[in-house]
């Protein structure tokens, strides 16, 4: 059964330069989408990921990176808009980082396409209504 999830891999120091992503791929045959990354070599690195592979594949990667002491966080959570509470005022246009926002130029109303969305939260912090929310799986 194939599977698809979103991760967080946070890498200590001695690990940042290591080729984990390219083993995810070679060994484990699985598919991956960087959705966010800061790695800075000597320092700490973290990089949310989206993957995608056999469910086996998959748990063997996780398994894989948890031994090799990368630090693994399942994002459980989506980032939702409640159409009601939206003023379409698109504060939340600035600040995301994705194209899970969007303009729409002929009537003037904000979009949100949940498959580019890398729930970093930012549009739930500046949305002055609260149409942006959290929800868990």
């Amino acid at each position: 059964m194939a599977i698809c999830r979103r991760v967080v891999l946070r890498f200590p120091k001695n690990l940042v330069e290591k080729p984990f992503v390219y083993h995810l791929v070679k060994d484990y045959n699985l598919q991956f989408n960087i959705l966010k990354a800061q790695v800075t070599p000597s320092e700490e690195g973290i990089m949310s990921l989206e993957l995608k592979g056999q469910k086996d594949n998959y748990n063997k990667g996780i398994e894989f990176l948890t031994k090799a002491g990368v630090t693994i966080e399942q994002l459980g959570q989506n980032i939702s808009k409640n159409e009601e509470r939206c003023t379409q005022c698109g504060l939340c246009l600035s600040v995301c980082p994705t194209p899970a926002l969007a303009l729409d130029q002929k009537t003037r109303q904000v979009s949100f396409n949940s498959n580019h969305c890398i729930a970093c939260e930012m549009c739930v912090k500046v949305c002055p209504v609260k149409a942006m929310e959290v929800k868990f799986d």
